[in-house]
């Protein structure tokens, strides 16, 4: 990662942690940050862990284009438009390999499927970062996958208000996030235990403090959407300043012209990226942006 002379085009920032405060909430240096941003010509773009449904109190800070990249890339959202642009979704035949596995190498390992529309878990998985009272289903992981014809109203007791748009992930729509949750282990040895028993079936990263992992389809990543998105609007990597605090960022970060950590990021991010910026509490996105539209402005 060297310091490129490109000028900034596009600044990439993950959210949790990152850009935003305590309780997912954007300060107004911040917000005036981005805004700024946004106003020289400079494109922001989310690119988050978070799945499309927790986008829309952020639409407001995402800038003209309205795009966000979520799940760690599975998905595309157009925040302004509340649609899916495009999705990358695990084939189901890895989604049961993965869950086989996990299940057989890390007893006690339970699962939850993201897609769009929704959520839908195995009994055993801890509803944490979802309120109860959210519409989703409840089945095993195998009949999830499984579609239709194995679900009988049985197997999926409700979960709050109905939504029809909320199927099995296996059935109409296709998961583009499989997370694998442990009730004991470390976060980070269920991330390196995990890795060794998958193998390149998908990929697996976690940005949690507790022992939840995200896995996606091979290939798929913050960078490798983040870089389609860029080709399609003809922006070098070169000209791309990112921002990171957890594992899931490190491919971006790698993949960016210029990259920054958070001074609260992972020490995995520390160890990985030459430049730091101070805490999400002490608006470190907002400084550094703040540093890059100053030297782009003439001197009268």
């Amino acid at each position: 990662m060297t310091q490129s002379a490109a000028p900034t085009r596009l600044i990439a920032t993950d959210l949790d942690g990152t850009l935003l405060g305590a309780g997912g909430t954007v300060s107004d240096r911040t917000a005036a940050a981005l805004a700024a941003a946004e106003r020289a010509g400079i494109q922001v773009v989310f690119v988050t862990g978070r799945p499309p449904r927790w986008m829309q109190r952020l639409a407001e800070h995402i800038g003209g284009h309205g795009v966000a990249i979520c799940s760690n890339g599975g998905a595309v959202l157009d925040v302004h438009g509340d649609r899916l642009l495009e999705t990358f979704p695990l084939p189901v035949a890895d989604a049961l390999a993965v869950v086989r596995v996990l299940r057989d190498r890390l007893p006690g390992t339970a699962f939850a499927f993201e897609f769009p529309g929704g959520f839908a878990r195995e009994p055993q998985y801890q509803v944490r970062m979802w309120g109860d009272d959210e519409a989703h289903q409840v089945a095993s992981a195998e009949k999830l996958l499984g579609c239709d014809r194995h679900l009988g109203a049985g197997d999926l007791p409700p979960q709050g208000a109905a939504d029809p748009r909320q199927q099995p992930p296996g059935c109409a729509v296709a998961s583009y996030k499989l997370l694998a949750q442990h009730p004991e282990l470390d976060p980070d040895a269920f991330l390196a235990e995990a890795r060794a028993a998958v193998g390149d079936t998908a990929e697996i990263t976690r940005s949690s403090s507790i022992a939840l992992l995200e896995i996606s389809a091979r290939g798929v990543t913050k960078a490798s959407t983040l870089a389609r998105w860029c080709a399609e609007h003809g922006i070098d990597r070169s000209a791309v300043v990112a921002f990171g605090d957890m594992p899931n960022d490190l491919e971006m970060l790698a993949w960016a012209g210029t990259s920054y950590a958070v001074a609260n990021a992972h020490p995995a991010v520390l160890a990985a990226v030459a430049r730091h910026t101070v805490s999400n509490e002490e608006d470190g996105v907002a400084r550094v942006i703040e540093e890059l539209l100053t030297r782009a402005t003439p001197s009268p």
